[in-house]
């Protein structure tokens, strides 16, 4: 096994890259975009509307680089993981992809020359992709439209030294903390290329397994982080892995964390380090003290795991996400009372969809009734989709489903005109009921794209406002194009990962045999080697696994099984037989099938390995009644080697070297005398 870090982990919105090289496969897990480094871009705004025929007048005379706020004012370009840039897209056997978030760069990947690859993901997954992409490329067309289909490509108006003027913040995103990251900005890709990738999704069912050219054995296991998103766990003849990208263990809209499926691996690759904290140092007592219960026990098929004994790494943290929704929907009622309006970019699903139920609930018990919009080109399709969702959802979510209740509140909060759901921010039907102050949740969160950059251009001067961002986007630079700023700003930090204090005990739970860690956790994990092995790997470079498992298991037909001839070999202490049949792999196991034809055993030639020592050669010889004289004799190579001559009971010449022993005779019962004796040296079968 081979494995590979193109990216590590960054953020919910930037999940970690990987390669795995498995049983001669390429799996590449998650394809993401750096959606954050749309930053740099200037956003489509009043003032670029304002000044757009002064700027295309000026164009031939003064080509700016930056406009007035220090931002690139072109059409975006996307950042991919620049190291997957370098692979040979031919290469890649298999995509898994774990989350919505780490299929969004999947396009610029199918539609490379020579992609022939098998992408796995989860059915919710891969819809909730397309509602991101699809909309994304809505979003785009914005610039289209703005600049026009021959926009020169922002990489092209700067010159290397103009790249390395650019103000710091800017330079790190275009460049890198390397300057190796010039090569990973693309175009977006088009609708079409959305369908073409799409097409080439093979989506999977909560509990199903895949199995790829018979040898994989491909399964997803809920991850708790989002609807439909999960870890995944690869069977293969020689290894068992399992790959945790983002999870938590509960939630209040997601199917909890799945322990079962990862229990006993011979390779964990952790990566779910979204919300590492370097001031954090792992607690020995974690790996000294042991865990509550007896947390995996031994059936006679497969492990089985008590979730009873596993309770103190489920602590409550969807109350803990409650507790923050609640506080953004109290300052939210705090600034409709005061007159102003609420911006809401946020881009986890479970969380708006949260947010929803809670805007009414707070709207109801208040004296202050304001409309909430969501404003989205997929918003109508995904808010229906979200209702017949039939697995990947939380306990109490899948007894509303199948009591007949609706799953989420939003589809009567729609009915009763509480919720009211638009395609884009010019809609007539919009303008017509439009209405301040307003709660809005629309996209984008990097403040680049979509409806809020228009919003903004409105609420930022109003100190009653409300913007709520999650984290993961630099606020500065975020809101520069905006500014100044006067309202009130909200940066909220969700739950994107397990809490640091709890990975040590979740390992221990799951007891894989080898774990492995970014590198730069490794002053913090020291503790754990003593109980549990590990290996740290960094970004880009290849780290190779010995097979913990040299020998795999073979499936032998009953009516073979009948031709088994033991025999015992020369010093040691090993029975081996010769079979006949056809081998093939299904499944990830090996089966040997009887031939309709079946060689008998008689007929079969022997087969005869192993060292010929040419002291041992002369006393077998004289059993067989061969007389023999020793010589050594000197080759061109140096290589030497012993020529045997046999004086009788006729002549011959025996030479013994490394690679052969050579026969040289014109008697054939003298032949077969000499060969007798050499067989009787080696072991046979």
């Amino acid at each position: 096994m081979k494995f590979t870090s193109l990216s590590p982990s960054g953020s919910y919105n930037l999940p970690p890259c990987h390669v795995v090289n498995l049983c001669g496969f390429h799996i590449l897990f998650d394809c993401p975009l750096d959606l954050s480094a749309l930053t740099i871009f200037s956003p489509i705004s009043t003032f670029l509307y304002e000044n757009l025929d002064e700027e295309r007048g000026q164009k031939e005379k003064t080509k700016k680089l930056l406009d007035r706020t220090g931002l690139i004012p072109s059409e975006p370009y996307y950042k991919t993981i620049e190291k997957l840039q370098l692979w040979d897209v031919s290469l890649i056997d298999v995509v898994l992809i774990s989350t919505p978030m780490g299929m969004l760069g999947l396009p610029f990947l199918t539609r490379a020359r020579g992609f022939s690859a098998k992408i796995y993901a989860t059915e919710v997954t891969a819809r909730l992709g397309q509602f991101m992409m699809e909309d994304l490329v809505a979003m785009h067309m914005e610039y289209k439209q703005l600049y026009g289909p021959e926009e020169t490509s922002f990489l092209q108006r700067f010159k290397w030294e103009e790249l390395e003027a650019l103000p710091s913040a800017l330079k790190d995103v275009v460049l890198g903390k390397d300057a190796a990251e010039l090569g990973s900005w693309l175009p977006l890709y088009s609708a079409a290329d959305v369908k073409d990738c799409l097409r080439k999704v093979r989506t999977l069912r909560y509990s199903e397994e895949a199995c790829y050219n018979g040898t994989l054995i491909i399964n997803a296991l809920s991850s708790g982080i989002e609807i439909g998103s999960c870890n995944w766990n690869l069977k293969s003849p020689k290894r068992n892995i399992s790959y945790i990208s983002s999870a938590v263990f509960s939630s209040e809209t997601a199917m909890g964390f799945d322990f079962h499926g990862l229990l006993e691996s011979d390779v964990l690759i952790y990566s779910d380090f979204a919300l590492w904290n370097e001031d954090i140092c792992v607690d020995e007592n974690n790996f000294s003290s042991p865990v509550t219960g007896d947390c995996s026990t031994k059936s006679n098929n497969a492990n089985t795991l008590d979730l009873d004994a596993c309770s103190t790494l489920i602590s409550d943290e969807s109350s803990e996400e409650m507790e923050k929704l609640n506080f953004i929907c109290s300052c939210s009622m705090d600034s409709v009372k005061a007159g102003g309006s609420v911006l809401v970019p946020i881009g986890r699903l479970g969380v708006v969809l949260q947010l929803l139920e809670l805007f009414a609930l707070h709207i109801d018990s208040s004296d202050v009734k304001v409309p909430i919009f969501i404003i989205s080109s997929v918003a109508e399709e995904l808010l229906a989709y979200t209702s017949i969702i039939p697995e990947w959802l939380c306990k109490d979510r899948q007894e509303k489903m199948y009591s007949g209740n609706p799953v989420f509140c939003h589809e009567d909060l729609i009915k009763e005109k509480k919720i009211h759901v638009f395609p884009t921010v010019y809609s007539h039907e919009l303008l017509m009921m439009w209405q301040e102050p307003c709660i809005v949740v629309c996209p984008h969160w990097s403040l680049r794209l979509g409806p809020v950059v228009h919003l903004l251009q409105r609420w930022h001067v109003d100190p009653n406002s409300l913007l709520v961002l999650e984290e993961g986007v630099d606020t500065d630079l975020a809101l520069s194009p905006f500014k100044p700023v006067a309202m009130k700003v909200l940066q909220c930090s969700f739950v994107s990962s397990i809490k640091m204090e709890k990975v040590p005990q979740l390992l221990k739970v799951l007891q894989p045999k080898l774990i492995m860690l970014p590198d730069n956790t490794k002053p913090y994990f020291a503790p754990l080697s003593e109980s549990l092995p590990c290996l740290f790997y960094t970004e880009n470079e290849t780290l190779h696994l010995p097979s913990s498992n040299n020998l795999s298991e073979l499936h032998i037909a009953t009516d073979l099984v009948s031709q088994l001839a033991l025999s015992k070999l020369k010093n040691e202490d090993l029975t081996i037989s010769r079979l006949k049949g056809e081998l093939f792999v299904e499944n990830g196991k090996h089966y040997l099938l009887a031939e309709k034809e079946a060689m008998s055993l008689e007929t079969k030639p022997l087969v005869h390995w192993g060292k010929v020592d040419s002291e041992s050669l002369l006393l077998a010889l004289e059993k067989f009644g061969v007389k023999s004289s020793m010589e050594k004799v000197k080759t061109k190579d140096e290589c030497g080697s012993t020529v045997l001559h046999v004086l009788e009971p006729n002549k011959a010449i025996i030479e013994l070297n490394e690679a052969s022993t050579i026969i040289s005779t014109c008697d054939e019962c003298l032949a077969s005398r000499i060969s007798d004796a050499v067989h009787s040296l080696l072991n046979g079968i």
